[in-house]
């Protein structure tokens, strides 16, 4: 469930997954489940989710905005040098 300090965390900020889940010592998975729920939440406070989407840094290819884990390759050239969302909330 959601506490009041995930939402402080990500209000005006950027953050990838990765260091949301070091911060909160949860698994990156059980993470983005949580974040999915709160998005839902959030709509009822004003408030919504923003997410950057997944970016390859070989061929600059955009992954799909609302996914919140990172692709394993990228579609287009194969690498799996990828940036991996970020989330925020505003």
């Amino acid at each position: 469930m959601f506490r009041k300090e995930l939402v402080d965390l990500l209000r005006g900020r950027m953050l990838p997954l990765s260091e949301i889940a070091r911060i909160e010592k949860t698994r990156v998975q059980d993470l983005a489940d949580d974040l999915e729920h709160l998005r839902k939440s959030l709509k009822h406070e004003g408030l919504r989710l923003i997410v950057e989407p997944a970016a390859c840094q070989k061929c600059g290819f955009v992954f799909t905005k609302g996914k919140l884990l990172k692709p394993g390759r990228c579609p287009k050239c194969k690498s799996t040098w990828i940036d991996e969302p970020r989330v925020g909330i505003g």
